[in-house]
């Protein structure tokens, strides 16, 4: 008979496995964001290319922590890790060999892919080793990746100028360091199939038309891969909305409801939630960058990954203080805040506004995953790494992309109107922008080609936009907090926040 302190050490043994894995996933993550002007230069790419390159580094992660949500209680925990170690190392070297923007976009994506597989497991283990504590287990357990972010980073800038295959190469290390800890640890049994909740009730807590909105973007990120392969022809859009609409009549038909309305609510905060915090950590060095040097820049994002790293190690006392939707109204305010000081502040002041606005990003993310696991226990894997995989297409379809473009669009009107001769050197090929239309970026191959005086004043051009992508992401807060209010109103109307508990949920 196993005593309680032994499975204990086995819980925790696990817990540090699924933390170290989530590390590895970040880490990569915080040095590409380190790396991308490095990549900009090597392979001439327009800032809406960065941002497909950075939102094609998360979108992916949904395909694969949906595919791996449907099937994960029948393959098991440990089978869904080692594909995602297989798929880690094979994008790893993949990266290191590219040589076209298209051998890039295609390493990285990948990569996504591994983590999504990281995302399907870590999480419902979490959530069933420490059924008791989910909010609290799930936002340490999510320290893991402002932790990764910041070693990623860290290590972009302690290797200095170094040749960024180098810098990429380091990669391997958390990669080999998770494989070894996972390899000999035993996974439970899901706490839904535990308790012998059926598949489809499973399916219902997300329902038609939670079925609709996994599909539409699903089906979108897919097109934009058809897309970038097809040479001219694409993928028209209404195609998603068709087959979204049709899988959402058989999901419905099947599961008899629309999905719970409040996994629905949430469902709809988490492509701004993933803009907010994703998006804006995928860009961060690089719109610091109108104020400090590459280094400077890499240095306040590493110190917002460590707030953020050790505010969630410690969030059991404040998850209790403020239940989980309490702190996720608390937490859109602050971010708000801090999203808008960074658009304003210039200098040290963005020390302050940063620490701020790590403030406010912290709990957002996991905090979210603690309410959709005690929330809707039935859903499984499914329900909890759905508002993940949501989150992350949302942010890479249209986030992401849609930060660049909006740089590229200020950027070149600006450039126009004052210094036409400039534009008219470097302006690159017009590329088509999801819901921007066609943009002319700026062609990096004739940037490089100015003489310094030009270069001088592109930049001072430039730097003013990319400070005004803070401002424009604050509205995504916004939006995401009155959905907080209106949750934190309903479980106030019915006597406080409780978690719920297999069997005496309605």
């Amino acid at each position: 008979m196993i005593s309680e302190s032994q499975s204990e050490k086995k819980d925790m043994k696990l817990f540090w496995a699924c933390f170290v894995a989530l590390v590895a996933t970040s880490f990569v993550f915080g040095l590409r964001a380190n790396i991308i002007g490095d990549w900009q230069t090597e392979f001439s790419l327009s800032e809406s290319d960065k941002g497909r390159i950075l939102g094609v580094g998360l979108w992916p992660f949904a395909i694969s922590v949906i595919i791996f949500s449907l099937v994960i209680d029948y393959i098991g925990y440990k089978t869904t890790a080692m594909i995602a170690m297989g798929c880690h190392l094979a994008s790893l070297f993949l990266t290191l060999f590219a040589k076209t923007q298209s051998a890039l976009y295609w390493s990285v994506f990948l990569i996504a892919i591994a983590n999504g597989m990281v995302e399907a497991f870590i999480n419902p283990v979490i959530a069933t080793v420490f059924k008791h504590e989910k909010a609290k287990w799930l936002n340490i357990l999510h320290a893991g990746w402002p932790a990764g972010l910041a070693l990623g980073a860290l290590t972009s800038i302690l290797l200095g100028d170094m040749d960024w295959h180098f810098k990429y190469a380091m990669c391997f290390i958390p990669v080999v360091i998770y494989a070894f800890l996972i390899l000999p640890c035993r996974f439970p049994v899901n706490e839904r199939v535990a308790a012998s909740i059926p598949y489809k009730e499973m399916l219902g807590q997300v329902g038609g038309i939670g079925f609709f909105a996994f599909t539409l973007l699903l089906v979108l990120g897919i097109s934009q891969i058809v897309n970038s392969l097809s040479q001219g022809a694409e993928i028209p859009f209404i195609v998603a909305p068709v087959i979204a609409s049709i899988v959402a009549v058989i999901a419905g038909l099947y599961t008899r409801t629309a999905g719970n309305w409040m996994f629905l609510l949430i469902l709809m905060t988490m492509g701004p939630l993933a803009t907010t915090e994703l998006g804006t950590d995928s860009w961060m060095p690089d719109l610091l960058s109108a104020d400090f040097t590459a280094a400077h820049a890499g240095w306040i994002f590493i110190y917002v990954s460590t707030v953020m790293t050790i505010l969630r190690f410690f969030a059991g006392p404040i998850v209790h203080r403020f239940s989980p939707i309490g702190l996720l109204v608390v937490s859109a305010a602050i971010a708000i805040t801090g999203l808008l000081l960074l658009s304003k502040s210039s200098g040290m002041m963005i020390i302050a506004a940063a620490t701020v606005y790590a403030l406010g990003k912290t709990f957002l993310w996991s905090t979210t995953l603690g309410l959709v696991s005690e929330q809707f226990p039935k859903g499984g894997a499914l329900t909890l790494n759905g508002v993940s995989a949501v989150g992350v297409l949302g942010m890479g379809i249209l986030g992401s992309p849609i930060m660049g473009g909006l740089q590229d669009l200020g950027i070149s009107k600006d450039l126009q109107a004052n210094q036409p001769a400039i534009f008219a050197k470097v302006a690159g090929e017009p590329k088509e922008v999801v819901f921007l239309g066609e943009i002319r970026s700026l062609d990096e191959d004739k940037i490089s080609a100015l003489s310094p005086e030009e270069k001088n004043l592109l930049m001072k051009t430039k730097y003013p936009h990319k400070k005004a992508a803070f401002y424009q992401v604050a509205t995504l807060p916004c939006f995401m907090l009155i959905c907080y209010i209106a949750l934190f109103l309903h479980f106030k109307a019915k006597g406080g926040y409780k978690p719920q508990v297999i069997g005496t949920q309605t």
